[in-house]
Formats: C-alpha cells, structure tokens, sequence
C-alpha cells in the first residue's frame, strides 16, 4: 500500500556553530552511495551523474529561483551504515535523495525515507523488492532485476547454449536476487545448471570452488555479484587452467574488474543499461562530461543524471519543495531524460528499461554481443 500520511519536515540544525545543510542551500539533494570501499568507484558514477545534473539546471537559472546543491554520504554500501546516513539525512532536514546504489543498502534506507516523506530516487538499485511495498515517495531511474535476469538468461539459452552451467551469487540481496532471475530463466529454457552456490564477499581465494567447477565440466558460470570478487575468480581460473565462459550483471561493469582480473576479463560477458552516451540526442551532454574529463558511459552516470533532472522537473512544474506534491507528478506525467522516455507505475518502477549484454574487454571497454 502507498504511504498515505503527508508530513512537513523541518531543517534541524546539526554540529556546534552549523546550521542545517537545508538551510546552507536553496534545495538541498542528498547524494548517498559508497564514497569509500571496494565498491566506490560505483558511487563515483552516481555522484559525476548527479553532480553534472545540478550544475547544469543551476546554470539554466536553478528551480523556481532558487538553486541546487548536491551533499555527499557514505554508505559504503553496507546496510547498517547506509541507515545511519538516512537518519542523518532526515536530520538534515534533507528531503530529496538520489540514492542509494547497494540494493542491500537502499531496502533499509528506502523504509526511512518513506515513512519520513522524502523523495528518493535511486539510480542504481535493481532488486525488485525495493518498490515492492509501494512507497509514494521511492523511485528508481535503472531497470529491475526481473528486467536484467530474463535478458542474461536468453542470451544464455539461446546463444551461449552450454552443456553444463553454474550460477554463482555472493549471498546479498542484489547478487542473489540477479543469480536467481537468470537461474528461474534459463531452467525454463531447458538449459543444465549444474551448481547453484553462494560465495562470502570479501573472499580472496576461490581454489576450491574452481575445484568444483572443474569436476562439474562447467563451460559457463554467470555471477550475480560485484566486480571484486569476480575479478578474483576471473584471474585465479586462468590460473588453474579453468576455462569457462563467465558472464554477470551491471555491477561487474567496472573498468576495475580489467585490473583485477587482466587478461582473464577479455571476453567477459556484461549485461549494462544500454549506451546512453551514443544516443545523439545526449551528444551535449556527453560533450560537458569530457570536458571535465569525466566519463560518461559507466552504467549509473546516465541514471543519477536523470534522478536529478525528474526531481528538478517536479519542483518546477508544481512549484514546489513538498516531496508528496513533486512524487504525485512524477507518477501522473512521462518525460524524456538522458535515459530516454520515462514513465511510472504506481510502485515507482519504470514501465520499460533496456539491459544490453556486452563483451567485456581487457583495456576496460565493451562492444555490444552479438
């Protein structure tokens, strides 16, 4: 059911001699994601998306008069850190969130900001149970799980067709929840998954599961994870002479990965949002990203852009600050955004997003599958 009680939040002060970050700002966008841990370079795509949003919508005049300022907090992607940083942010007096990235760190945080009436939109989150219980105020700009899995799985079933898989997750909502989808997939499709087996993340050595791929004559493992531990078992099976296909979700798709793993990464296959940067109608966008010599093709630049323009379009079109006023017309209207045409449904899900699965290569970079 939709969160049907309408709040008034208040800016509350914080820290000796400090006023709220509201009160510092006209608008006050709270960017939460992982700034620090294995998984930051992630929440370096989000912030660049964001940060490049309110630039440019405050070089346009800001909304309504007034002007955007974007605040960073750390999540790590860790759950419990990631409700301190949401209680903070509702301490703050902060009302609108793009965040968080981690699935695993966006539930808890989401359940927060829903029942103190702050917008968030998360452009990185997949796992479907997020907008599950149909929060009026909790979106998302990035397409689901039960999106991304069926297109992993067919890809899988009717190109790959291996004669023996494993599906390998690292126990956490997002890396399970993907693994899951592409297993319910391509069991349909008549394909023979052989393991279906969690791993700890933060493991470093995957000897002995190689071990068991190796007695299972895997040829294709699909990962539901993250790119550190990925990398690793990329690097350590060309080591032990395990030579499998491997494929897994967008949190691999990170040039990292290719440092980790090396030449083990060439080849890898990757479902992504599609390309946003080769759309030519986001040419000048593009164009202001490499002028700050940022990249603007990683997978949640596109979407935390977006995040940012729909809440500005919200403000402005109903001139207003109030998140239930701006989520009510977010809901009843489509726009068209650097991620393309974007509609609503009544949980805060877009009605369609498009997963690509790529070839990962070892200098960090992608060509469509074919």
């Amino acid at each position: 059911m939709k969160n049907t009680i309408r709040k008034s939040l208040l800016a509350v002060a914080v820290g000796a001699g400090m006023s709220s970050l509201a009160a510092q700002a006209d608008i006050t966008i709270g960017l939460a994601g992982p700034v620090t841990g294995p998984l930051a370079q992630y929440g370096d795509m989000q912030f660049t998306g964001a940060e490049m949003a309110i630039e440019r919508i405050n070089e346009q005049g800001g909304v309504n008069g007034e002007q955007l300022k974007g605040v960073k907090y750390d999540d790590a992607c860790d759950p419990k850190q990631a409700v301190a940083v949401a209680n903070q942010i509702v301490n703050d007096g902060v009302q609108f969130v793009v965040g968080h990235l981690c699935s695993s760190a966006t539930q808890p945080a989401s359940d927060i900001y829903a029942e103190e009436g702050i917008l968030m939109i998360t452009a990185a989150s997949t796992s479907p149970a997020i907008t599950e219980a149909g929060y009026e105020t909790v979106f998302r700009t990035i397409g689901l799980d039960s999106m991304q899995g069926p297109v992993a799985g067919q890809y899988v079933a009717e190109q790959a067709k291996p004669e023996n898989m494993a599906i390998i997750h690292d126990k956490q909502q997002y890396g399970e929840g993907i693994a899951s989808g592409v297993r319910d997939t391509v069991e349909e499709a008549g394909v023979n998954v052989v393991l279906f087996e969690g791993i700890t993340a933060g493991d470093k050595d995957f000897s002995s599961l190689i071990s068991k791929l190796k007695r299972e004559n895997v040829d294709f493992v699909y990962y539901g994870g993250y790119h550190p531990e990925l990398g690793l078992l990329l690097r350590q099976s060309r080591e032990l002479g395990f030579d499998a296909q491997f494929m897994g979700p967008e949190g691999v798709g990170n040039p990292d990965i290719s440092k980790i793993a090396g030449e083990a990464s060439e080849g890898l296959l990757v479902t992504l949002p599609q390309a946003f940067e080769t759309d030519p109608a986001n040419a000048d966008l593009v164009k202001a990203f490499e002028a700050k010599n940022q990249d603007p093709s990683g997978p949640f630049v596109m979407p935390a852009y977006s995040a940012v323009y729909l809440m500005a379009e919200g403000m402005k079109e109903t001139e207003s600050t109030d998140p239930y006023e701006v989520a009510d017309y977010l809901h009843e209207n489509t726009f068209d955004t650097p991620i393309g045409e974007v509609k609503y449904d009544e949980k805060g899900d877009l009605e369609e997003f498009n997963f690509v699965v790529y070839n990962w290569h070892a200098d960090g970079t992608k060509t469509e599958a074919n």
